[in-house]
């Protein structure tokens, strides 16, 4: 009897919670095709303040995953950014200022804001850091980082090109002082079997990163590949081998529409996807997890969202992803 009792009681609560995560999704879907969050909490404000220089389509990305979670978290989304450290600090310190809900930060120049971000943790302001500064984000406070691991990422690189037959490459470095950069050309050294060398360009400029690239593939003939650390820079670094007459093939870290095409026709031999959508989404996402339910992701480890290595192949299946801003 007990037995029969137990089992028709767990069918009633299992028909229940089936039926109940059903409604759940059903409300979110139509909250979501009526422009409306699919939560109930608070109208938080979360502020993202990132190391973006103008023009950079990898931090549109960003912004449309962050964008996405707002909207679904009924969260006031404010987004502030500068490729100079010392003017990141200062929109670190008026979000501080004005008693945001939850930060999300970018650390490509860790000690420039190791302090700003220890007032925002001591303020009792939750602190989420994305895309760069992984090794530090523990130790400043960060409730977790969300991004790839910049050396795993490099070493990746080098392992392609070993796999490519490549035998002397270039990592052009466009933004010095990002330890990210820096962690990403080392990691592509340590892996690869041929030689590599640091190309320091003026990432603001790219007339600039074009003459730069083209000098050394024309002072250097034996140069087989061109890493870019930017997807803004692949195209800038295939006129500059066209210009040069090198037969060097271009590679680049992170994708857009112009990478994707580069991918397809051929004139680009693969990229690094860290999935910026991914970043974006999910810094927001876990802080409205935080604020709502004190949960946090990571283990004390970082949440990566790369490397993924993108050839011609995966070019044609992600295409459609790429155009909306989400890839």
């Amino acid at each position: 009897m007990g037995l029969v009792l137990a089992a028709a009681l767990g069918a009633s609560l299992a028909g229940c919670s089936a039926t109940g995560g059903k409604r759940a999704e059903e409300r979110a879907r139509a909250a979501a095709e009526q422009g409306r969050p699919a939560v109930s909490t608070p109208r938080w404000t979360f502020a993202m303040v990132t190391h973006a220089g103008d023009g950079d389509t990898f931090w549109d990305i960003v912004q449309n995953g962050a964008k996405e979670a707002a909207r679904k978290d009924n969260i006031n989304f404010v987004y502030s950014h500068d490729d100079q450290a010392q003017q990141q600090a200062q929109f670190v310190q008026n979000a501080i200022d004005q008693k945001v809900d939850g930060l999300i930060v970018s650390l490509a120049k860790p000690e420039a804001l190791k302090d700003v971000v220890g007032k925002a943790v001591r303020a009792g302001i939750p602190v989420i850091t994305v895309n760069s500064g992984s090794e530090q984000s523990a130790a400043y406070g960060a409730l977790t980082h969300i991004g790839q691991d910049e050396t795993v990422a490099g070493e990746a690189v080098g392992t392609e090109l070993n796999r490519r037959g490549r035998k002397k490459a270039v990592c052009v470095l466009h933004e010095q002082g990002n330890v990210g950069h820096e962690q990403r050309c080392a990691g592509a050294k340590k892996t690869f079997g041929g030689t590599l060398e640091n190309l320091y360009v003026e990432g603001t400029n790219m007339p600039s990163v074009q003459a730069a690239v083209q000098a050394k593939l024309q002072a250097d003939p034996s140069v087989d590949a061109v890493v870019t650390l930017g997807a803004p820079f692949a195209p800038t670094a295939v006129k500059a081998k066209q210009a040069a007459g090198s037969k060097a093939e271009v590679d680049t870290f992170d994708l857009n529409a112009s990478v994707a095409a580069g991918l397809e026709d051929g004139s680009l031999g693969f990229a690094v996807d860290q999935q910026p959508y991914l970043q974006g989404y999910e810094a927001v996402d876990l802080l409205w997890l935080y604020r709502y339910n004190a949960d946090v992701l990571g283990g004390g480890k970082p949440v990566l969202t790369g490397p993924q290595i993108v050839t011609k192949d995966q070019a044609a299946e992600l295409e459609a992803y790429i155009k909306r801003g989400t890839r």
